[in-house]
């Protein structure tokens, strides 16, 4: 929470004259009544009826006052809170964005994406709502009591007497409810999670019929959420009835108590009329107290997610280099690396391989079989458990996080097209000129199919690439990894939607870029046969490591993958 304060600080004044003039508006509020008693105790009087043009003139005024003092708080509060949110909202993406991997799984991203949207907006509603009632409600209850001691003091001391009543309910009502609503966000972002499978999928939700079941999961975190919500807001709805209630026994009791002192002559009719103004406006303000209380029971819990991504220490901070990188050094290196996602089981074991610059590396394995680890750990995306990964010579833990990215182009399994033009998504707000992005097409061949498009490399790409294939999805997306002339090139799995022609076309244009060190995580042997080294990878560990030729002869689950793929051992060297 010390966190989010750092971000008020700096509009404290602002806020404080915000509610200097919420309080102007409060306290003229205040003598509307006082007034009309006034009119009522002297403008009655014969020869005095001046009175109720004077009296009422200052009504009057004071209702105008009013008016004007909370426009203008209202929007000062809606300003100052609007910036601060701001703040916290661009604050907590930068902070999503350089989370590592680990610390992003732990969060989720559902979760992460209900932080920056509901969990703000709720901060920001108590922000805004909090300048208004904040000082408006507890000065027109106090002032309110304050100006009912002064017209008389033993009739309004049965109200007052009522209000610990309703502080106690206030304060159970909100202890109980922080930890509904911590736990209704927590339900939140699993709902979030489904809609977001369910949207992601459609299609293949579509095709297997499973809409049902989708139907179903959703109605199942949708009825949790919603017993959660229903919970939370059946404790909080309490509070205005026990209020009202407790409020309306004292008003009964005081026009009980006020008829016998009229009658007893210590007390006007027109004293009781302004009571039953002042009470309807304690009463107002002791719902808006309430109010206040259960919107910071919900900021609160929003305010503490929202704290708790923002003070996330960074991780995977680059260390301090051991000793001086040595000139002959392989361009990569592992050596004995091992590394786990969750800490149970292993999910690479005891790697170890070295590449030349240049030299291409081929990694063939089943789903789940480490080959994909091993290039987040090579790009640091997650840090090895034990072991070195190195860069010429020197661990990648001991590079800024900037200077290690520059030298990777990489396109993922799941990587993404945004929507724009083919141009923008193979620059990808980059500073890279025209015929850069020209050569890196031409070496993706994708430029055959770009020309084909209307407008050429300023056709239009729609979100996700809809409107393109698979095949050319993939061509674009290489495109954009070779546009930055990378000194490493990763392509995990992308090349598993072209064609054999295309592949192979390809893959000789990304030797003749001849410095380029690359990686290709593939299905088919195919895409790696002509690879400087091979591995073949079984439950995180390699079974197999060398080139095509001695693939085939040595490792028996490789010469199994290129004779189903390719026929027999003979026709898969040719």
């Amino acid at each position: 929470m010390g966190k989010l304060r750092a971000y008020i600080r700096p509009y404290i004044l602002y806020i404080a004259f915000t509610m200097l003039v919420k309080l102007g508006g409060a306290v003229a509020e205040l003598f509307v009544p006082y007034f009309m008693e006034r009119i009522l105790r002297e403008g009655v009087v014969p020869g005095q009826q001046n009175r109720i043009l004077i009296y009422g003139g200052a009504m009057l005024l004071c209702a105008a006052v009013c008016l004007a003092l909370n426009i203008t708080a209202n929007r000062m509060s809606a300003q100052s809170s609007g910036k601060i949110t701001r703040k916290i909202r661009f604050d907590l993406f930068e902070k999503l964005n350089t989370l590592s991997a680990r610390q992003m799984d732990e969060l989720t991203l559902p979760s992460a994406e209900s932080r920056l949207t509901s969990d703000t907006y709720r901060v920001n509603e108590f922000l805004a709502r909090g300048q208004r009632l904040g000082i408006r409600a507890p000065i027109l209850l106090v002032g309110g009591v304050f100006m009912m001691l002064t017209m008389d003091a033993k009739l309004a001391l049965v109200l007052v007497a009522l209000l610990p009543i309703i502080a106690l309910t206030v304060w159970i009502i909100t202890k109980k409810s922080i930890p509904l609503y911590t736990k209704e966000q927590g339900e939140l972002d699993d709902m979030v999670r489904v809609v977001q499978e369910n949207v992601t999928g459609v299609r293949v939700i579509k095709a297997l019929s499973k809409t049902d079941y989708e139907r179903e999961r959703f109605a199942r975190v949708n009825e949790a959420l919603c017993a959660t919500d229903t919970k939370a807001g059946a404790v909080t709805a309490i509070n205005n009835p026990v209020a009202s209630l407790v409020l309306n026994l004292g008003l009964t009791a005081v026009v009980v108590v006020g008829a016998y002192r009229v009658l007893g002559g210590t007390t006007g009719a027109s004293v009781i009329v302004a009571f039953l103004q002042y009470f309807i406006m304690i009463l107002n303000a002791m719902l808006g107290v309430t109010r206040i209380f259960i919107m910071a029971s919900r900021a609160q819990a929003s305010a503490l997610r929202v704290a708790h991504v923002l003070e996330l220490k960074k991780d995977l901070e680059p260390r301090e280099a051991s000793n001086e990188p040595e000139p002959e050094a392989p361009h990569i290196a592992f050596s004995d690396v091992s590394f786990s996602y969750t800490g149970i089981g292993e999910n690479l074991s005891h790697l170890s391989f070295a590449l030349k610059r240049g030299q291409t590396l081929g990694i063939l394995g089943a789903t789940g079989s480490g080959k994909s680890t091993v290039v987040n750990l090579l790009m640091r995306i997650y840090d090895v458990d034990s072991g070195s990964v190195r860069i010429d010579g020197r661990d990648v833990r001991e590079y800024e996080k900037n200077t290690l990215s520059a030298k990777f182009g990489v396109v993922f399994q799941n990587d993404f097209i945004h929507e724009g033009t083919i141009r923008d998504n193979i620059r990808f707000f980059r500073d890279i000129p025209d015929e850069a992005i020209e050569r890196a097409a031409v070496d993706a061949q994708a430029a055959e199919f770009i020309a084909e498009k209307d407008g050429g490399m300023d056709a239009a790409v729609s979100i996700r690439g809809n409107n393109l294939s698979g095949g050319q999805k993939q061509r674009l997306l290489i495109a954009r990894a070779l546009a930055g002339d990378p000194e490493i090139l990763i392509l995990d799995d992308a090349s598993s939607a072209l064609d054999y022609r295309t592949d192979a076309a390809l893959r000789k244009a990304l030797r003749a870029r001849g410095a380029v060190t690359t990686i290709l995580i593939a299905q088919r042997i195919s895409s790696v046969r002509h690879a400087d080294l091979i591995l073949v990878f079984a439950d995180g560990r390699v079974i197999g490591a060398g080139k095509h030729d001695e693939l085939l002869e040595t490792c028996a689950e490789y010469r199994l993958i290129a004779e189903s793929q390719m026929g027999t051992g003979e026709e898969a060297d040719a």
